[in-house]
């Protein structure tokens, strides 16, 4: 059975805060796209997700493992499609076209619409291709809200999350969202790995089409 490379760690740092209003006006909603993202990442830490990274088959377009279920690159797609952006669609067409351009570290030999958009190396590929990849560095204000970000976490195990607008309790760091083990929660965690990656999707000058 194909796993999707993940961790069952539960990270202890400070940080998980609850959702409050500092990011949807309470008579408007998001006001621009990264706004809306940012929302819709902090929502899904409302979620009871169990750790499993299985290999199922899914429908497609639109196709998604048990609402109950999930890793950290479940959470990104769920996250963008509360946008109407289905990252399974998206990877899948690029992945078909461009297939030699994808990492080959699973041995397929064509894509595959169940697991593709699952695997963080295939999103770094796709987020460096179709949105902006973004330096790497140790300023935390280089992080800005509905950014992504990748680690290598012990044992060469790769992890995303979505940089949102809330801090750290001392302000110096943005929180994120991430699923590392225990569901989705936002936590203080940027430093915490090696970061292997810092993208934006869509890029900046795409964002301003989308907004209300």
């Amino acid at each position: 059975m194909l796993v999707i490379l993940g961790v069952f760690l539960s990270v202890q740092v400070a940080g998980a805060q609850e959702i409050d209003d500092k990011t949807v006006d309470s008579r408007k909603g998001p006001i621009d796209f990264t706004e809306k993202l940012v929302a819709a990442a902090i929502e899904r830490t409302t979620h009871h997700v169990r750790y499993d990274g299985s290999y199922r088959k899914i429908a497609y377009p639109g196709g998604d493992v048990p609402a109950n279920v999930g890793v950290c690159t479940d959470e990104i797609v769920r996250i963008y499609r509360v946008l109407g952006i289905d990252l399974q669609k998206e990877v899948h067409e690029d992945m078909r076209r461009n297939f030699a351009l994808y990492p080959r570290n699973w041995g397929l030999k064509r894509p595959d619409t169940n697991i593709d958009h699952r695997r963080v190396p295939n999103l770094q590929t796709f987020f460096a291709r179709k949105g902006e990849k973004l330096s790497v560095t140790s300023d935390a204000d280089d992080y800005e809200p509905g950014n992504l970000v990748t680690w290598m976490l012990p044992g060469n195990l790769p992890h995303i999350g979505l940089v949102t607008d809330r801090r750290s309790e001392d302000g110096l760091r943005p929180l994120l969202v991430h699923n590392i083990g225990a569901g989705p929660v936002l936590e203080d965690m940027l430093f915490v790995y090696k970061i292997t990656g810092h993208y934006r999707y869509p890029a900046k000058s795409a964002r301003s089409s989308r907004n209300e």
